[in-house]
């Protein structure tokens, strides 16, 4: 797999400005051959009322990095890559520090992008797994 072009992550982080990016504190942090990673806060914005990671918190993190990764992919004077489908299942929970995810391609097709992305604590403890879907679309 190679990314579209030479992106950084100074790129990446421009993007993030006035989304949902920046108002949870989700960061890229680091990109690979096949590989592209980030980690987020667990904190006041991203825990629910018990005190603990939101589960829809991770959702918004692998979320992140699969639709960051997919639009890497793609052309975006031609296509745009938005989510489809997105399942997760939460392990643990997130109680401090931050949790670290990780997005590997599954599939990467001329219409279609399915990456796997689990997130860890700071302990490399699983606390989500999750499958995440892209549709390619044509602009218009």
């Amino acid at each position: 797999m190679t990314w579209f072009k030479e992106y950084t992550i100074e790129d990446l982080h421009a993007m993030a400005n006035g989304t949902i990016l920046e108002v949870t504190g989700i960061e890229i942090t680091a990109m690979g051959e096949n590989t592209l990673s980030g980690k987020m806060p667990v904190d006041e914005r991203t825990k629910q009322p018990a005190g603990i990671l939101h589960g829809g918190a991770s959702v918004v993190l692998a979320e992140t990095l699969g639709s960051v990764a997919s639009y890497m992919l793609i052309d975006p004077e031609k296509y745009i890559a938005v989510g489809q489908s997105i399942n997760a299942n939460h392990i643990r929970p997130g109680i401090s520090g931050y949790v670290y995810g990780k997005c590997e391609p599954v599939h990467l097709g001329s219409k279609s992008h399915v990456w796997n992305i689990e997130i860890v604590n700071e302990e490399q403890k699983l606390v989500c797994v999750s499958r995440l879907t892209m549709a390619i679309i044509e602009k218009k």
